[in-house]
């Protein structure tokens, strides 16, 4: 199958080299053209993957047109870029194919889930068919080809289980599921939990700590995702627990390092001066924290790190209050 990967970055290309090594036929689109031409002619991107190399079969490009006849696009884009990257492929896109949408998190502004900015943003002429392939998986680990299990989620069944079919191999598995509504929240509401796993490891906490933020984490994303449709069940699966185990417990997780970097100052302020990265917990963070006051939906973690993030409190008091908050029984919705 002719597949473009849409996105230079460090998921786009651990994930072409998935396919790739499935034996696709894979180009990767990006703009950055220092990546492109690593990627082309020396087999690397030394600014993700310092040190490995990457299948000789990929192609690279920052010609949109050079993958315009693909019969699957994958958007490997953080989720700010979704959008206009969507918009820019209705200029070259004049068949059908499968979208397969691989980010994380909320629109920024208009707080949609990703798969549905981009069946409003893909021309609908063609009927494409919108899958989102997540769960718990580091671009670091699936480059090395180390043992990975994502889920791939629509409500085309059939789209799924094509890409269940194409990205599956010995290092790769990928399960099917239906529940779109569950499956973007609990993917996107890790990412904000894991930067408080983050704060909590900055300022000297443990194993006890971590483990108590992951499981009323989870609590909040469950509670969150029901009130707008998902199935509690969902967040058991991959694309629940398991993405937010992954992603508040690695070093590789941007969001788990921000935290991290917040945690030790104390503050979020050197986090705001100094990062250069896409931290998708950052937007999830004001987009779920609006979304539940709107919706009366108690999160209490998402609270504190909203505040520690945009209102300038102390991260160690924003950890005191939540220990200090009024004594009751435990409950997951």
């Amino acid at each position: 199958m002719k597949i473009a990967v849409l996105g230079s970055g460090s998921w786009g290309t651990a994930l072409a080299q998935v396919l790739s090594d499935n034996r696709h036929d894979v180009t990767i689109w990006g703009n950055n053209l220092d990546q492109i031409v690593d990627i082309s002619l020396y087999h690397s991107n030394e600014q993700f993957f310092p040190g490995v190399k990457v299948n000789a079969d990929i192609k690279a490009t920052q010609d949109l047109n050079d993958v315009a006849a693909c019969e699957m696009f994958i958007l490997a884009v953080p989720s700010i870029a979704i959008e206009e990257v969507c918009l820019r492929l209705n200029s070259v896109l004049d068949h059908p194919a499968i979208i397969v949408s691989v980010a994380k998190g909320f629109h920024p502004v208009t707080k949609e889930r990703l798969s549905e900015v981009v069946k409003r943003s893909i021309y609908p002429l063609y009927n494409q068919s919108i899958v989102c392939l997540i769960g718990p998986s580091h671009a670091e680990e699936v480059v090395l080809r180390l043992l990975t299990s994502v889920n791939a989620v629509s409500d085309n069944e059939d789209a799924a289980s094509c890409v269940q079919s194409v990205f599956s191999n010995a290092y790769f598995r990928v399960y099917r599921g239906s529940d779109l509504i569950g499956s973007e929240i609990g993917v996107a509401i890790k990412n904000i939990i894991a930067i408080g796993a983050g704060i909590l490891t900055g300022l000297g906490q443990g194993d006890n700590a971590r483990a108590a933020l992951i499981t009323r984490g989870l609590a909040e994303m469950t509670r969150f995702g029901v009130a707008h449709g998902a199935q509690a069940m969902t967040f058991l699966g991959l694309t629940g627990v398991g993405d937010l185990v992954v992603t508040a417990t690695s070093e590789h997780s941007r969001n788990f390092n921000a935290g991290l970097l917040i945690g030790q100052c104390d503050d979020a302020k050197p986090f705001w001066d100094k990062n250069e990265f896409t931290v998708e917990g950052v937007f999830a963070t004001k987009v779920v924290h609006e979304l539940a006051i709107a919706s009366s939906i108690s999160m209490p973690i998402t609270a504190a790190i909203y505040a520690v993030l945009y209102q300038n409190s102390k991260p160690s008091m924003m950890v005191e209050s939540l220990m200090q908050r009024e004594l009751k029984d435990e409950k997951i919705v």
